[in-house]
């Protein structure tokens, strides 16, 4: 069978698996508990507000030993560190999704701007000193090799940063695009980054590589927090750096998060180490000079994704899900999906269509697909299983996440230590504490998911995971079938 008989019967089979939902989903139920989630992961003191209740405050101190305040911000994971390159990009994400669909989050909206808010205030302390930008609070090995909950960490609470001495320009440049699509400009953390190239990797790697790691160089996130001051402050300075620095990408060796080289090109990335979709997406809108490669490249893009394309660079699993290498696979179905639905948006607005080589993709088909992906995670798979925490009958019970998976403060008030958590770990029975709204990795390539802390590949929900998920769901809250 020649590759273009094996396209068309891999998209009809997805086409089928498509057709077979029905609108059986509350994307509203599942907007509420995926901005839940967020108040789950909340680092330092917890207002009076938090709803979440079982978790309480925790790294109060962080900072405090060199003199800065670095208190608040999220932890990543299911750990308990606090890593600036994956929390700059999901913050980026929210407000990218309330910028788009905020007016369908109605009475969400608030909880969305209060998530984005939490995360903007600790970057702001995070950038406060002259010449330094803070990338990261806590030692991943040492915490890695607890299981505690947060409000008893006794690991060391270490901060790091980068300066011009020792650059990082990519997390800097993604704090400033945090920042920028959060409507503050804060152009000093750009030209911070500009100014004083170099990757983190080479500065801080010891440290930093064994966890989040630029595998795809640090010229996406300039480009990328370039493109969001653009959007924030229409200064042709910013408009100007893209499109000089644009081809800079075509020379990039794209790497998936495991460091293996990625197939297909660069069209098909998105995530919280490469920008390249979502530079392309975002600055395909702005109607000015020049725009056209960009254009041309977020084309590129919904040809590399669409399950029938000639030139489609992403796997799909036999229920239907988006695949691409490397772990945690639901990052890419929820940031690839939220993209989708953004150039749609843009697409209606433009009357425009795409061309992928014989395939003609209207806005409906990239919705379509789109819908596809979040349906899968909300339950219509081959397990019937929610893959959101809390969403549905049937969901993940022994995610990997330390303070979901120990008993909570109010119920075991005395100090877990470093190893004191273990039992728990090694517990087969489910998490005490539900992570309301998390999403967890989800399942292998062949729908199957295996519910056990151990396997955090598939088992550990990130805030990655669910920033791009807030705007898909918002928008089919006020789009049903």
């Amino acid at each position: 069978m020649g590759r273009g008989q094996s396209l068309v019967v891999l998209a009809t089979m997805i086409m089928m698996v498509m057709a077979e939902r029905v609108a059986s989903h509350d994307y509203g139920d599942a907007l509420s508990k995926s901005l839940l989630f967020f108040e789950g992961q909340r680092s330092g003191k917890l207002p009076p507000s938090q709803r979440m209740k079982w978790r309480k405050d925790s790294a109060l101190r962080d900072g405090f030993q060199i003199g800065v305040d670095l208190v608040g911000g999220y932890y990543d994971a299911g750990d308990n560190v606090k890593f600036n390159f994956p929390m700059a990009f999901s913050t980026t994400v929210l407000a990218w999704s309330v910028l788009e669909f905020g007016k369908s989050m109605t009475t969400e909206l608030p909880n969305a701007l209060e998530a984005i808010r939490w995360a903007t205030d600790y970057f702001l302390k995070a950038t406060s000193v002259p010449g330094l930008v803070f990338v990261q609070v806590g030692d991943g090995f040492g915490d890695h090799a607890c299981w505690q909950r947060p409000e008893d960490m006794d690991t060391p609470r270490t901060p790091y940063a980068v300066s011009r001495q020792f650059p990082g320009s990519e997390v800097s440049a993604e704090i400033a695009a945090a920042l920028a699509a959060s409507s503050m400009v804060f152009r000093a953390v750009f030209d911070f980054a500009d100014k004083n190239r170099g990757s983190y990797n080479d500065t801080l790697g010891p440290w930093v590589c064994s966890f989040y790691c630029d595998y795809s160089g640090y010229q996406d996130e300039l480009l990328w927090g370039a493109a969001w001051l653009f959007k924030a402050t229409k200064a042709p300075i910013y408009w100007n750096y893209v499109t000089q620095n644009i081809h800079d990408l075509d020379h990039i060796l794209v790497q998936n998060i495991d460091g293996v080289p990625a197939g297909g090109g660069v069209f098909a990335e998105f995530g919280w180490d490469t920008k390249h979709a979502g530079v392309n997406v975002l600055i395909s809108k702005s109607n000015a000079d020049n725009s056209a490669p960009l254009i041309s490249n977020a084309d590129k893009f919904i040809c590399g994704v669409l399950p029938e394309s000639p030139t489609r660079s992403v796997a799909y699993s036999p229920g239907g899900l988006l695949f691409k290498p490397g772990g945690s696979n639901l990052q890419h179905a929820t940031s690839l999906s939220f993209l989708l639905l953004v150039y749609a948006h843009y697409l209606n607005q433009a009357k425009g269509e795409i061309h992928c080589g014989h395939v003609v993709a209207r806005p409906s088909k990239l919705i379509q697909v789109a819908r596809s992906q979040v349906d899968y995670i909300l339950g219509s798979n081959p397990l019937k299983m929610s893959y959101m925490i809390g969403y549905g009958f049937k969901f993940p019970q022994k995610i990997h996440h330390r303070g979901s998976s120990i008993p909570s403060i109010a119920l075991h008030q005395s100090h877990i230590d470093c190893k004191g958590g273990g039992q728990y770990f090694s517990s087969n029975g489910p998490n005490p504490n539900l992570l309301i709204g998390a999403v967890v990795g989800g399942p292998d390539i062949n729908d199957f998911y295996s519910d056990s802390r151990a396997d955090f590949v598939h088992s550990e929900p990130t805030t990655y995971i669910n920033a791009p998920l807030v705007g898909a769901l918002a928008y089919f809250k006020s789009h049903p079938l």
